[in-house]
């Protein structure tokens, strides 16, 4: 299948003019695997995750369903180690308890915008759109967006109570990875990302089995319609969904696929795994990069423009990207 537009996630440009300065800046050669104090008993990080024994599984797809440019294939056996993985992408009320702590400032805010999809922009926001992708038009630029003010700076996770249960979003890489480091845990590879939302199901399109919709149940956020016309909402959820929406997967990993996209710590290649430098125990992706990959897809997903709910399906976006449907959740090492 050839990838006909950007639909399901805008990015700010590789060699943006008004990228802000950091501190602590990203750099190019960051590792993508660090790692984490070791889980004891008892340990209160642990608390909302799960924990799996790791091993060997079949890592992507040799399926013609999906977007060959992307690197989904080919299908390869690998091993990962033990490791904790959160059970839901980190909620608005956790990320707004890391900014309250530590007064961190996102990288949207940093920029002073952030993506938000068209039809959610609130009317008297449209003053403060400042761009719009010209392969996606319904992606547009906001002035004021940011995780606190979703469709606009007139909006407010904290104007809807159930908004603070909903994974937070317009979060960037650098954003995510700083979260898991003062919660001590990381983002994790992209290796130990596949391994969980398959839950135990190898060579498998979905988290739960190759039906999109077993029995006639929706089993992810995804879009229903005409994309991007008409959502007919058929799941419920026109924008986020709680992050303990539908059925957890066999690991117990609720909204693996779909709700939003979740930052991997790997730089994204299409065919680095293709080539000698490649691990196949615990890989990852290359050394350095542009972009870091992303997985699971979003609420803005839909088969006829990107079908990437599936478990082997890949993208990719700068790490100070922010837009509405993209958040995190995050590991921890195991002895």
């Amino acid at each position: 299948m050839t990838d006909p537009e950007p639909c399901c996630a805008a990015g700010r440009e590789e060699n943006a003019s008004d990228r802000p300065s950091r501190a602590d800046p990203d750099t190019e050669t960051t590792d993508a695997r660090t790692t984490t104090a070791p889980a004891t008993d008892d340990d209160p990080r642990t608390d909302r995750m799960v924990e799996l024994d790791g091993g060997r599984f079949v890592m992507g797809t040799d399926s013609d369903v999906g977007f060959p440019d992307d690197g989904e294939g080919p299908a390869r056996e690998v091993t990962v180690d033990p490791f904790a993985i959160d059970k839901y992408a980190v909620t608005n009320a956790e990320f707004l308890e890391f900014v309250r702590e530590t007064g961190y400032t996102t990288d949207a805010e940093r920029y002073g915008w952030s993506f938000v999809f068209e039809p959610f922009l609130a009317g008297s926001d449209r003053e403060n759109v400042i761009d719009s992708v010209a392969q996606a038009p319904w992606w547009v630029g906001v002035e004021g967006a940011d995780c606190l003010h979703l469709n606009g700076p007139s909006t407010s996770v904290l104007d809807e109570r159930e908004l603070l249960k909903h994974p937070v979003t317009h979060v960037s890489w650098n954003d995510a990875r700083a979260y898991a480091e003062w919660a001590g845990k990381r983002l994790p590879t992209e290796t130990e990302w596949e391994f969980a939302a398959r839950g135990g199901l190898e060579e498998r399109r979905f988290p739960w089995g190759d039906e999109l919709k077993p029995d006639g149940e929706h089993r992810c956020n995804i879009w229903q319609g005409e994309f991007p016309e008409r959502n007919t909402v058929d799941d419920g959820y026109r924008q986020t969904a709680p992050v303990n929406a539908f059925e957890p997967n066999g690991y117990g990993l609720y909204n693996s696929a779909g709700n939003v996209w979740e930052w991997c710590a790997d730089w994204f290649s299409a065919d680095y795994h293709t080539t000698g430098d490649y691990d196949y125990d615990n890989p990852t992706g290359p050394d350095q990069g542009s972009q870091r990959v992303m997985r699971g897809g979003s609420y803005l997903c839909h088969r006829s423009w990107c079908n990437r709910y599936r478990v082997a399906a890949r993208s990719k976006n700068t790490p100070d990207s922010s837009t509405g449907n993209i958040g995190f959740r995050c590991v921890v090492d195991l002895e």
